[in-house]
């Protein structure tokens, strides 16, 4: 390695996405490790600076709430060495996100339809039936084109011989692909040299095709459909997300008290009088959506929107119901239903999972906790993950205790070494751990982004990359 600026990266630890194990340049890496070296490292913390002030221009942030419920502004943290990750590599990915998304939109609709999956004792239903996200209101009902799970955000990371794998998927409501498009805007304003250098895919495309996704769910065609994004209102962490979606796409950010029902069609209340509605992209959760069928106490739900989309009146995305796929236990089972589904072998590989409910799993992780990952069924956000090698006894005592006591709702792992990739600090750069989330929209026909949001962790030896547990975030650039 020639210049200074490498002097003391060390990339021996994990796979890293600029070097290989014997510390030489990986061949994709070429041109960019000679513009970073070209600018050395004050000019680079420069350019970190502006584009930090571009972020804060842009009003690009997201909230964080503390322990007493307060409410911060954060300012959303991108880090200016990007991830570059070649297309050959990615078209194999790309494959891999369509089959399995495919496979639990299949698997969603047949556990409200007809239930084929546990006649043939590929997944126990119990599972399933005593999910809490389970809706049994839905039974019955089939989207349109069984699309249930219309956007997904599924976590992958590469491991130590540089495979992708599933760490989870995100088919509720998932999050982040606003900072994935600005990150690429701002990259381009204060980074423009790496775009001419390198043929970049473009990710713009982005809120057309959800745009489109959301026409395509529409129940019953009209000649001039109404949409709009159903937001809990600006307090919610994603909120500047919801805003920037609704922008981008030409409609409506509405919250509940924006719309209501009449004779079990939806509408939005405008200046010119009720204007009906044939399609939500809703942000809030199954429990929230409408306090006539699930919690009484909503107050940011539409009374009545369940059953305007039962009698399918309305298009919801993503479908209620959905979450029952959203669930770290199903995910130990993705792979069953791909080839049960699908008569496909899975493409993309998964994290080996025990499972806390079977009796000899179980035994197996109190035994190992010293060397597992333990992770709540249905958590999000990084909460509650004991991370075995570096927790204290005590740590481990306490979620021995919480296993016992409820095996359903606990999961362990084998503890990954996630990839790494260059990252600006304070003195130099240093690998630092990441993830990657890209997103797959389904409806008619399907489609991945070209990459991601790539989440970094950006206290040193750290795996946890969420923004709410202090993470950060890099531009994916898929280049030919």
């Amino acid at each position: 390695m020639s210049s200074k600026l490498w002097d003391n990266y060390n990339a021996t630890k994990a796979y890293d996405g600029y070097f290989t194990n014997e510390n030489k340049l990986r061949k994709h890496a070429v041109i960019i490790s000679n513009i970073l070296e070209r600018y050395g490292k004050e000019k680079l913390q420069e350019i970190e600076k502006n584009c930090q002030s571009t972020i804060s221009a842009r009003g690009i942030n997201f909230r964080v709430y503390a322990a007493n419920n307060r409410a911060e502004e954060k300012k959303w943290p991108l880090d200016i060495i990007p991830r570059i990750i070649p297309k050959s590599q990615w078209n194999k990915v790309t494959k891999g996100l369509k089959q399995r998304v495919k496979a639990l939109n299949l698997f969603i609709d047949d556990v409200y339809n007809q239930k084929k999956i546990f006649k043939d004792n590929v997944i126990p239903r119990e599972i399933i039936f005593n999910s809490p996200y389970y809706v049994k209101e839905c039974e019955g009902f089939s989207p349109k084109y069984k699309s249930w799970a219309n956007i997904s955000g599924v976590d992958l990371i590469r491991n130590k011989n540089g495979d992708y794998l599933v760490l989870e998927d995100n088919l509720r409501v998932p999050s982040g692909v606003s900072y994935m498009l600005e990150n690429r805007m701002v990259m381009r304003d204060v980074f423009p040299e790496l775009f001419t250098r390198y043929k970049v895919a473009s990710i713009h495309q982005y809120t057309n095709k959800l745009f489109n996704c959301m026409n395509e769910c529409i129940p019953k065609k009209t000649a001039h459909p109404h949409m709009v994004v159903l937001t809990p209102g600006i307090y919610n962490s994603a909120y500047f997300e919801h805003s920037f979606l609704a922008e981008q796409m030409g409609i409506a950010l509405v919250e509940g008290k924006d719309l209501f029902v009449e004779n079990d069609n939806v509408y939005m209340k405008t200046v010119k009088g009720p204007l009906k509605v044939d399609c939500i992209y809703r942000r809030l959760d199954d429990n929230f959506l409408d306090p006539k069928a699930f919690n009484k106490d909503s107050l940011i739900g539409v009374p009545g929107l369940f059953k305007c989309w039962l009698k399918k009146n309305v298009g919801i995305i993503n479908a209620i119901g959905t979450g029952v796929a959203d669930d770290k236990v199903v995910y130990s089972y993705v792979n069953k239903m791909i080839v049960y589904y699908l008569g496909e072998q899975p493409i993309l590989n998964q994290v080996e999972t025990y499972l806390c409910h079977d009796e000899s799993q179980k035994k197996y992780v109190l035994e190992n906790l010293s060397k597992l990952v333990v992770k709540p069924a249905n958590a999000s956000g990084g909460y509650g993950i004991m991370i075995g090698p570096k927790a204290s006894n005590k740590e481990r005592e306490e979620v021995a205790d919480k296993i016992k006591k409820n095996p359903r709702e606990y999961i362990a792992q084998p503890l990954e070494t996630l990839s790494t990739a260059p990252t600006i600090t304070d003195k130099d750069i240093e690998p630092r751990h990441l993830d990657l989330r890209p997103f797959v929209l389904s409806g008619k026909t399907n489609y991945v982004t070209t990459g991601g949001l790539t989440r970094v962790a950006l206290r040193k030896g750290s795996t946890i990359v969420n923004s709410s547990q202090g993470g950060g975030s890099k531009d994916t650039l898929i280049v030919e």
